[in-house]
């Protein structure tokens, strides 16, 4: 079960990863997005087909990491989620520190692969340890949102707000009581996808998407050790484990080092 989790998570990756390329190929290009002028802002992205493809890929991929999460523990599911940034590089000119980026996170999934083995049943976290998770998640999100208003900022903040909602997702995944975090999850989704919409906008896939995948993946890896009692495997396999953690965030620093892309800081930060 845990290998078809994993099957199911970099199906996913590929399939969000292919959405966010044709979403940023065409966001790109339109006119200026608003959170003032919202009904407005929708209206330019669903007017595009390439757009709303790219949109209808990224729900579908969603759906199968859902899938995935019901078999596979988070954050193994999120750890191979990250190969998703080597979709969002093909067919890019890459800096440097870009490439540093795109090996790491691929690094990072061939350590995971190693560290596959049997695991002991886990939980879905304790509601007041995922609540304040979330809580805090929100307020970081909201500092790098204003703060650095950039691609890489928004970036960020769209993937702290996308780890939120997976780690709510884990929670409410174990039904009962904890089905009151499907509202949290899609607000924390909500919000995301409108500083992912403004991120593309202000810089290349890489420097917007590219961070948002990656701490999507890494902040709830972490995640799954704190609130879902996912303990590490012994020897190899532990150390395979940390070290793909380590890879995915040592990405992340090397995407979030591009310079701002030509025009791309002209926009107004809302």
């Amino acid at each position: 079960m845990i290998a078809a989790g994993l099957a199911l998570a970099v199906a996913s990756a590929v399939t969000i990863g292919g959405g966010y390329v044709l979403q940023h190929s065409s966001a790109s290009r339109l006119p200026p997005l608003s959170v003032r002028r919202p009904l407005h802002s929708l209206g330019l992205l669903f007017g595009s087909g390439t757009w709303a493809v790219g949109f209808f890929a990224g729900i579908a991929g969603w759906v199968l990491y859902v899938a995935a999460l019901r078999i596979a523990p988070l954050s193994l599911v999120q750890a191979a989620s990250a190969g998703g940034v080597g979709v969002l590089a093909l067919g890019s000119r890459l800096t440097a520190f870009e490439r540093v980026g795109v090996v790491a996170a691929l690094g990072g999934l061939v350590l995971l692969g190693i560290s596959v083995g049997s695991h002991a049943p886990t939980s879905h976290g304790h509601v007041l340890w995922v609540a304040a998770w979330v809580g805090f998640s929100l307020l970081a999100a909201g500092v790098a949102a204003r703060l650095r208003p950039t691609a890489a900022g928004l970036g960020t903040a769209a993937g702290v707000l996308y780890a939120a909602g997976d780690v709510a997702t884990k929670a409410a995944v174990g039904g009962g009581a904890r089905l009151a975090f499907v509202p949290v999850l899609l607000l924390c989704h909500g919000l995301a996808f409108v500083c992912l919409q403004l991120a593309f906008q202000r810089g290349g896939r890489l420097a917007s998407a590219g961070l948002a995948v990656l701490w999507t993946n890494a902040l709830p890896i972490a995640a799954g050790t704190a609130l879902f009692a996912e303990t590490l495997p012994g020897g190899l396999r532990g150390a395979s484990r940390i070290g793909a953690f380590v890879l995915v965030v040592a990405g992340a620093v090397a995407l979030s080092r591009r310079g701002p892309a030509a025009g791309g800081e002209a926009f107004e930060p809302v």
